[in-house]
């Protein structure tokens, strides 16, 4: 009796061995190694992060992520190793590699281009130890709103039509404004807008677009990925001579780890080659304005598109 008693426990446990290592195959498992994530610290990195987190734990990865406060604080370790993979923007990366090589006053070499500005990060970053993967098509660029009644009543849609309308603006926008070609000076020199004055209230701010619903001004500086921006009556105008450099969503990765898990560039762009603007939009919205869990709206999305 005890005999069969102890062949059936062998048994048992073999057969709990045997699920126990099937279960190591099923991409879920974390059998791969552990993957370091850093990223900074806001909804839409928040994000980023747990969609990165769950697509390579979905390859059979664990995935440690620590979001910080900074840019500065997570490029250094990735560079050293210590940091596996980032989200990051593809404008902002570029600009902040080019300010840490050639001095703070470097100039700008990125432009409307996500593949022009792509080949001048990818040596820079190359030169640092870092491997830039597949841009997504999602891109958080500045933006400028304009109310849906004022937009209707003149006949908006890009920028070009605010500049023809030769009527005196008043720019709602972040403090640093002034000058900048990508704010107050491409709108005035570029599109030939009028800007009498700028409120510094930020960017993307509630400041900013109770403003303009007030008409205290005219245009808002806010952000392509705004995905509350239709149920607040604010309508984006088109940036269609291009002052906005690309800031498309792309994976960073440690060259040294990429070369010995170079099976995480085939899931990160995958992901890349899915993520569009609007999606992220509808996440932001999901997160920032609904109160879902940023690892649940990841999860959704993910599922809904076949991705885990």
């Amino acid at each position: 009796m005890k005999a069969r008693r102890l062949l059936g426990v062998i048994a048992a446990l073999a057969l709990l061995l045997s699920g126990a290592a099937c279960s190591n195959n099923d991409g879920s498992s974390g059998s791969k190694g552990t993957i370091s994530l850093s990223g900074q610290n806001f909804t839409e990195m928040q994000i980023m992060a747990e969609m990165y987190k769950q697509v390579l734990e979905h390859a059979g990865y664990t995935v440690d992520v620590k979001l910080v406060a900074t840019r500065d604080i997570y490029v250094r370790s990735l560079e050293k190793g210590s940091v596996d993979v980032v989200p990051e923007y593809l404008g902002g990366l570029a600009d902040y590699l080019n300010t840490l090589k050639n001095g703070p006053s470097a100039k700008s070499f990125t432009t409307h281009s996500a593949a022009g500005s792509l080949a001048k990060l990818k040596p820079l970053a190359a030169s640092d130890g870092i491997t830039m993967l597949k841009p997504a098509n999602a891109t958080d660029q500045n933006a400028f709103a304009v109310t849906k009644q004022f937009a209707t009543k003149n006949n908006l849609s890009t920028l070009s039509d605010l500049g023809t309308l030769g009527q005196p603006i008043v720019l709602a926008a972040a403090s640093d404004c002034q000058g900048r070609s990508d704010c107050q000076g491409g709108l005035s020199n570029v599109y030939g807008i009028n800007i009498t004055k700028i409120l510094p209230l930020g960017f993307d701010t509630p400041q900013v677009k109770n403003s303009l619903h007030s008409g205290e001004s005219q245009l808002g500086e806010v952000a392509t990925t705004d995905g509350a921006l239709a149920q607040e009556g604010l309508v984006l105008l088109q940036d269609d001579k291009g002052i906005q450099p690309a800031q498309n969503l792309i994976p960073a990765v440690n060259a040294t780890f990429l070369k010995k898990h170079p099976d995480v560039a085939s899931v990160l762009n995958k992901l890349s080659s899915t993520l569009t603007t609007a999606d992220l939009a509808a996440l932001n919205k999901k997160v920032g304005v609904d109160r879902v869990q940023a690892s649940t709206a990841a999860h959704d999305y993910l599922a809904s598109k076949g991705l885990i």
